[in-house]
């Protein structure tokens, strides 16, 4: 039995390949905090997390002074036993963001670990259900890029196989959303996928407002469009549209997860698996979707999930945003539209420590 005998931890922040913002927000950089675990027999795992401009310091805080002291000395493969316990000892800042982000970074460098001791890769240690996964794109559908420009990115992507392509909507009025809409989508035709991603920028009344513009686009979906924490909001829209209703990239608990399929409020759940925790807790939401019947369809970070999403029968589409090219070696792997996950062990992904040093925005911090 192996024990963990160091934790460093340490920051890189990315910026953006293109100008990001959606109804609510721009963001320019990624910051990255990361976490590397390591054994006194000689292993090590790589896990990370994500902020979109703020915030990485306060997960890095957290890491530092709170989690990673609990590691040492501890049994790597004990990674739900870590979890519940590194849940329970940050009690009082759960349920929320920083903390969840923080978990995540732990959590992925403990399944790292586990891939790397046992050379398996992680969609065949967390389940094996698929070898390949469609792929849909949201690069290219930013709020505030000129219809012109999606369509040509669109049709693009569609030639190189891409089954689908996601607009961000939340122009001030409604017509402008539908203006833009009905242009992309009698570029692309019926035989591609479009979603929409309003950014949680609604009030309940416009979100029903707008979906009822919408409906006759036959869109894949109605991604966030009310605050996340409004429940019977969502419940409400729901039930006056036919449009899929998707959520879950602002939840932060498998527990609210269960309450908005238990009051059908969605129809798609988006568990980002930074956000969620970590690769333990999104599993767990993947399989409770799959209970109700529900598919996943995960926000960003598509290099942790496109091996995720082969791990479970429910997830029928990996998103397009690249993130890590900065820093790594290698790249997600897309074929005629598909999403082919890693077959490294462990998480797959070949750090450019080089790189990385060069982005760090502070000296690591090495806990023993």
């Amino acid at each position: 039995m192996s024990r963990i005998t160091e934790v460093e931890i340490l920051q890189v922040d990315l910026e953006s390949k293109v100008k990001r913002g959606d109804a609510i927000q721009a963001f320019p950089k990624q910051e990255t905090p990361m976490v590397r675990i390591r054994t006194d027999d000689g292993l090590e795992g790589t896990g990370y997390t994500y902020t979109i401009g703020t915030g990485g310091s306060s997960v890095v805080a957290l890491l530092r002074d709170h989690l990673a002291p609990q590691l040492i000395g501890r049994d790597p493969a004990m990674i739900e036993q870590i979890w519940q316990h590194l849940f329970f000892h940050t009690h009082a800042t759960a349920v929320g963001a920083i903390t969840s982000l923080a978990l995540c970074a732990i959590d992925t460098a403990l399944w790292d670990l586990r891939g790397r001791r046992t050379g398996t890769p992680l969609h065949m240690m967390a389940g094996g259900a698929q070898d390949r996964v469609p792929v849909y794109d949201t690069e290219g559908g930013w709020l505030h890029v000129p219809v012109e420009e999606v369509i040509e990115n669109a049709l693009a992507l569609k030639a190189v196989g891409f089954r689908g392509v996601k607009m961000k909507v939340g122009k001030d009025h409604v017509r402008e959303d539908v203006k833009r809409l009905v242009a992309v989508r009698e570029a692309i035709g019926d035989d591609m996928e479009l979603m929409v991603d309003a950014n949680q920028g609604f009030t309940v009344a416009e979100a029903i407002r707008r979906a009822r513009h919408f409906e006759p686009l036959d869109l894949a979906w109605f991604e966030e469009p009310l605050p996340a924490e409004d429940l019977n909001g969502h419940v409400m829209l729901r039930e006056s549209t036919t449009l899929p209703i998707a959520v879950g990239e602002s939840i932060y608990s498998i527990s609210h997860f269960r309450e908005y399929l238990q009051r059908g409020a969605c129809t798609i759940v988006q568990t980002d698996v930074a956000r969620i925790g970590g690769i333990t807790p999104w599993l767990k939401c993947a399989h409770l979707a799959e209970s109700f019947n529900v598919p996943i369809c995960p926000h960003y970070l598509m290099e942790l999930h496109v091996g995720l999403c082969a791990a479970v029968p429910n997830a029928p589409w990996v998103e397009y945003i690249p993130q890590l090219d900065d820093i790594t070696r290698n790249r997600m792997t897309i074929e005629h539209g598909w999403a082919i996950p890693y077959v490294a062990p462990g998480l797959g992904i070949d750090w450019d420590w080089d790189a990385i040093a060069k982005r760090r925005v502070a000296a690591p911090v090495i806990v023993r």
